[in-house]
């Protein structure tokens, strides 16, 4: 048997000229030619192991007390601080380092360049879009899972066994079938992305995994113009088109008019085309509001349409008993979607999806290969359940995050946040209302509150001019990071009440620094 020394291989691979010379037919060497063969200059082999692993301890045990310090005395920094341009200079003009650094100057730059600079959004006066903020125990277990690192296609090993776990929870908390399917994903968009293919598949009357959409009916999916983004990018990637996204009118309170709904999907079949869906919102992200998902749900009944609700951070009141009611109906969905790195305070990312069937779930994404056969024995024993429920094979171990934070602090903990929020919002609302100089742009309906700054005579485009001043001077002097939208040709700022960390007296100042700043920019309106 002849084959290949591992010193004639490395002189192949890493100097591949001709080789003629000494070998068989077959181009390899016999074992006589091989002796005397091996290299005396060896390359000695590489790892990323410290090589002094007690001086690394020391290092990591420094990057867990600088962590920990930083989120402890966060409410002391600005909530915002914009990096100077030497320090984006600093890191974009860096050559592509080749040659090592070592761990702790690596570390040192982190500590200069990096981490004051961050977006904000672990500080308590950051309001804006809906952004988690992370915790403690939810940052350790990830580091936890980093050093564990394994694949969670879903292999016979307990990682598999929590995310399965993590889902359950969820499954039976927002009140979901035991033939649900789930799956843990990177965010809201991704989450619901997935839900929206298995609606495709189910519905389209067609086998859409062999024939794709090329000789189908226009397909019609239903979502209200608060919708967000991540539909018009699906049906974009799904190649459906964005003349197949219906838009269904809203009613005064931003919610979808269930009506319209019925007369839109009926008027489609009429035309030819085959609706297959209705995207129902639990939280919008402009205002808070979560349409009727019960009329929804009696509609798409009717009218034989998968529900997915997109419950980005709206569909987690269901773990609150006070507030579930807000919600009602959305047990009836077909699959939901949501966040848990926004509304449970995980750190990102981390997103849930539900699917009512879970054999629908499998099918849409199943797919055989040779090298990802199933097996009774080992370690593959069972299948691999996460690569059947979703586009990605390579995933990580998200689910030790959730495992361990809700077993942690238990449920109750995180729906006593949720309603803290809530409860904060309302406070906001009527702290605005009080204020002569500042009104509510959009009913409160969940934890964002839409407000502006007014004064007497002066015209929309001067208010609208005046708000965005506001908007900058709170984020670029490190006072608040609200975001804000346009309602009606109003430019309002927009707090949304997602962060644990946040307290009364926190939305007291941004009260009182809109108006001191609005204040302070009339004087500077530009001329006309």
């Amino acid at each position: 048997m002849s084959y290949l020394s591992f010193s004639s291989v490395q002189r192949h691979i890493f100097n591949p000229g001709p080789q003629t010379t000494g070998r068989t037919a077959r181009g390899c060497a016999t074992p006589e030619q091989n002796v005397g063969m091996v290299d005396e200059r060896a390359v000695t082999e590489l790892t990323l192991d410290p090589a002094d692993w007690e001086s690394f301890r020391a290092l990591a045990h420094r990057m867990v007390d600088d962590a920990l310090d930083e989120i402890r005395t966060v409410r002391d920094k600005p909530a915002y601080l914009a990096p100077p341009t030497e320090i984006k200079r600093r890191i974009l003009d860096e050559a592509v380092p080749l040659e090592p650094q070592g761990e702790e100057a690596v570390y040192e730059q982190f500590l200069e360049d990096v981490l004051p600079y961050r977006n904000g959004n672990i500080s308590p006066r950051f309001y804006g879009w809906v952004m988690g903020n992370g915790f403690p125990m939810g940052f350790m277990a990830d580091m936890l899972a980093s050093m564990m690192n394994p694949h969670l296609a879903g292999l016979n090993q307990s990682p598999r066994f929590v995310e399965e776990k993590v889902i359950d929870w969820f499954r039976e908390l927002m009140g979901f079938p035991e033939t649900t399917s789930g799956l843990l994903l990177s965010g809201g968009s991704m989450a619901n992305l997935t839900g929206l293919a298995v609606a495709r598949y189910v519905k389209a009357g067609f086998d859409v995994k062999a024939d794709g959409l090329w000789q189908s009916k226009l397909l019609t999916v239903y979502a209200s113009p608060e919708t967000h983004s991540w539909a018009k990018k699906t049906m974009h990637l799904f190649g459906m088109g964005e003349r197949a996204l219906r838009l269904v009118p809203c009613n005064s309170d931003f919610t979808m008019d269930v009506d319209a709904l019925r007369r839109l999907v009926r008027e489609d079949k009429a035309a030819g085309h085959k609706p297959i869906a209705v995207l129902g919102t639990a939280g919008t992200v402009n205002t808070g509001a979560t349409d009727d998902l019960d009329a929804i749900a009696d509609v798409c009944a009717e009218e034989d349409l998968w529900l997915h609700v997109d419950g980005a951070f709206g569909a987690l009141v269901a773990i609150s008993p006070k507030l579930k009611h807000i919600v009602k109906g959305m047990d009836r969905a077909d699959s939901v979607g949501f966040d848990l790195h926004k509304w449970m305070y995980l750190p990102f990312e981390c997103a849930c999806l539900l699917v009512r069937d879970g054999e629908a779930h499998r099918d849409t994404f199943s797919n055989s290969a040779t090298y990802l056969q199933i097996f009774d024995r080992g370690v593959v024993a069972g299948g691999i359940p996460f690569a059947d429920r979703g586009i990605e094979l390579t995933r990580g171990f998200k689910a030790l995050k959730a495992w361990m934070s809700l077993k942690a602090y238990g449920f109750n903990r995180f729906a006593g946040l949720i309603e803290q929020n809530v409860a904060q919002a309302l406070a906001l609302s009527e702290m605005v209302t009080r204020e002569p100089l500042l009104e509510l742009t959009a009913p409160v309906a969940l934890n964002i509150v839409c407000f502006r700054f007014v004064a007497p005579g002066l015209s929309l485009e001067d208010l609208n001019w005046l708000n965005q001043e506001i908007l900058y001077m709170l984020q670029e002097r490190g006072i608040a990071v609200p975001s804000s939208t346009v309602l009606d040709g109003r430019f309002c700022l927009r707090a949304a009440l997602v962060n644990h960390r946040t307290r009364h007296e926190d939305l007291e100042n941004l009260v009182k620094s809109s108006i001191e700043l609005g204040k302070e920019r009339m004087n500077s309106l530009p001329a006309k």
